[in-house]
C-alpha cells in the first residue's frame, strides 16, 4: 500500500468504506424483510407517534393523564379512519352498476361525438364495459384468495395501534431506555442520533399533514360546489390518501371521479377529475415544495428514488415507509457531519 499515491489510498479507503455500508445496509435490509409482520408494524408506530405527539403533549399538558391521552388519540385516529373508509367503501359497493352505467353512457357519447357508433370502437368500448361490469365475480374470488393477506394486514395495523399507544404513553422514558441499551462512551451520540433521526421523521410527517390538509379543503369544496354526494368522506379519504406518495393521491381521486360518475353524470366526472388533476398539480409544484423543504429538505429527485427502492423492496407499505426512512437517514448524516466537523474546530472557537 505505501508505494501507491496518498489520492490512491485515500480512495481506496473510501470505496471499503461504502462497500462495507452497503453490505451492512443490504443485510439489515433483508433481516426486515424477513422479519415484515414484527418491523413493518414498529416502523408505522414510530410515523404514528410521530404524528400524533403534538396531540398527545397537548392533553398531557391539560392535564389528562398519560394513559388516557394515548388511548383518546388512538381512538380518534381510528374513528376517523375507520368512519372514512366506511362511508367512501359503502357508497361506491352501492353505486357501481350506476358507475358502470355512466361510464357505458360516456363511451358511447364520446363514440357518437366523433362519429364511431356501430363501427369497431363502439364494439370495443361495450365490451370492455362488459367486463368491467361482470368484475364483481372475479374480484370476489380474488378476495377469498387473499383472505391470508388480508388478516395479515389487519393483524399487523392492530399491532401498530397497540405501539402507539405504548409509545404516546412512554415517550418521556425513550431517551433513558436508549441510553441504557448502548455503551457509555456513545450514549450521548447514540441519543443525539436518534433525536436527530425522529426530528426528520416528525418534520416529514408534519409536512404531509399540512399538505394533505390543503389538498383535502381544495378537492372537498369543489365537490361541494359540483354537488357530489358523500363530498365529506371523499375529503377525508383525500386527506388520509396523502399520506402514501402518489399511491394514494391516484386512489382517493379515483374514489371522487366515480362516485360523481355514478351521481351526478359523465360530464360532472370530468370536472370532478380536472378539479383533482388541479390541485394534485398544484401540490407537486407549489404545496409540497414549499413546507417539504421547511421540515425535510430532501430534493424531489431523492424523494423519486427512495419511492422507487421501497416500492421494489416492500411494495406498498416500502412506497409508504421509504420517504421517512429518508428522511430519518439524513437527520443521522446530519448530526454526524456536524459532530465531526466540530471536533475539528480549536477548543477557543465557540
Amino acid at each position: 500500500m505505501q508505494l501507491l499515491p496518498e489520492p490512491v489510498r485515500r480512495l481506496a479507503a473510501w470505496c471499503a468504506v461504502i462497500l462495507l455500508a452497503i453490505g451492512v445496509g443490504y443485510v439489515g435490509i433483508q433481516v426486515c424483510v424477513a422479519l415484515r409482520p414484527a418491523v413493518v408494524p414498529v416502523l408505522l408506530a414510530l410515523l404514528g407517534t410521530a404524528l400524533l405527539l403534538p396531540l398527545h403533549r397537548w392533553m398531557v399538558k391539560a392535564k389528562v393523564n398519560r394513559s388516557v391521552a394515548a388511548g383518546l388519540t388512538c381512538t380518534a385516529v381510528l374513528a376517523v379512519v375507520g368512519g372514512a373508509v366506511y362511508v367512501v367503501t359503502a357508497t361506491l359497493v352501492d353505486t357501481w352498476d350506476q358507475i358502470v352505467a355512466s361510464l357505458r353512457k360516456g363511451v358511447r357519447g364520446l363514440a357518437d361525438h366523433f362519429g364511431a357508433d356501430g363501427t369497431s370502437l363502439g364494439d370495443l368500448a361495450d365490451d370492455a364495459l362488459d367486463l368491467l361490469g361482470r368484475s364483481g365475480g372475479t374480484a370476489a374470488s380474488g378476495v377469498v384468495t387473499g383472505a391470508g393477506f388480508v388478516a395479515q394486514a389487519l393483524g399487523m395495523a392492530v399491532l401498530a395501534l397497540l405501539l402507539v399507544f405504548f409509545f404516546l404513553r412512554d415517550s418521556p422514558h425513550a431517551a433513558g431506555t436508549l441510553r441504557s441499551l448502548v455503551p457509555r462512551g456513545s450514549a450521548d451520540t447514540v441519543e443525539a442520533m436518534a433525536r436527530r433521526a425522529f426530528e426528520g421523521v416528525e418534520g416529514f410527517m408534519r409536512g404531509t399533514t399540512v399538505v394533505a390538509l390543503t389538498d383535502a379543503v381544495c378537492i372537498t369544496a369543489g365537490l361541494l360546489i359540483l354537488r357530489v354526494p358523500g363530498a365529506l368522506g371523499l375529503g377525508a379519504i383525500v386527506f388520509i390518501g396523502a399520506y402514501v406518495p402518489h399511491i394514494g393521491a391516484f386512489v382517493s381521486g379515483a374514489a371522487a371521479v366515480l362516485v360523481a360518475l355514478a351521481d351526478r353524470g359523465f360530464v360532472v366526472a370530468l370536472w370532478v377529475l380536472g378539479v383533482v388533476l388541479v390541485v394534485q398539480a398544484l401540490e407537486g409544484n407549489v404545496f409540497q415544495p414549499m413546507v417539504q423543504s421547511r421540515t425535510v429538505r430532501i430534493h424531489p429527485a431523492l424523494v423519486l428514488v427512495a419511492l422507487t427502492a421501497g416500492a421494489s423492496v416492500a411494495g406498498i407499505v416500502g412506497v409508504l415507509l421509504a420517504v421517512p426512512v429518508t428522511a430519518a437517514a439524513f437527520g443521522v448524516v446530519r448530526e454526524l457531519r456536524t459532530r465531526y466537523a466540530w471536533s475539528g474546530v480549536p477548543s477557543a472557537d465557540p
